[in-house]
């Protein structure tokens, strides 16, 4: 089929318009890091657990700045009482605990924690938690924590995106994958990297350093 300059000014043209607004760095790709099971404490919560006075043993700084792995590990508990022992504690301490779990740990421990954003706990799953020096039982405060990215005010702009923004990201490889409502989190001191956790991990087929392209 022959083209005529007209033809080729109207192709060009739609091509344009299609990536009008398209934003800087739209095309670049993001890190993939894999969230475990974890647990995040108040200072109240920390010391039933582990004893009066006791403080948090950071072990391992992890990707954003001021978070921590901790030495110490704990075993939750829910309605079908059987435990998942070893789940590692996140530090720094915090204004409420929360507990952090899969789909798949929610199946074994009967409980039925909503999707949410790290944080926002009112109206999530009971849980009890399980300590050297004694027990908490959360009212509230199991989670499975939503898909999210972490970007710095620079990198949210480069990708011109703004905090608490939803975007769909993909992922390439053998288990070709996209993932939909994934929120933007953009503060100063965050690095990039996208959470996800052990099921969708598994499901993709991917690892921690993967690396995903976001599709607004």
């Amino acid at each position: 089929m022959a083209y005529d300059n007209n033809m080729i000014a109207e192709i060009v043209g739609r091509v344009m318009a299609s990536l009008e607004g398209a934003p800087q760095g739209a095309n670049d790709t993001v890190p993939v890091g894999v969230s475990n099971r974890h647990i995040h404490l108040s200072t109240a919560d920390l010391e039933t657990l582990f004893g009066a006075g006791y403080e948090l043993t950071p072990i391992k700084d992890l990707s954003q700045p001021g978070q921590f792995a901790c030495k110490e590990t704990l075993t939750i508990v829910g309605p079908s009482l059987r435990p998942i022992e070893n789940v590692r504690v996140l530090g720094p301490v915090r204004k409420a605990s929360q507990v952090e779990i899969s789909r798949t740990d929610s199946f074994t421990l009967k409980v039925k924690p909503p999707v949410r954003e790290s944080g926002d706990i009112a109206g999530s799953a009971p849980i009890t938690i399980i300590g050297p020096k004694g027990v908490v039982t959360l009212k509230e405060g199991c989670i499975i924590a939503n898909r999210h990215i972490h970007m710095s005010t620079d990198e949210g702009a480069a990708f011109g995106l703004v905090d608490g923004q939803y975007v769909d990201v993909e992922l390439s490889g053998e288990r070709r994958t996209k993932f939909y409502d994934v929120q933007v989190r953009v503060h100063k001191d965050f690095r990039l990297e996208m959470h996800i956790d052990t099921d969708d991990a598994n499901a993709a087929g991917v690892g921690n350093g993967a690396k995903v392209k976001i599709v607004k």
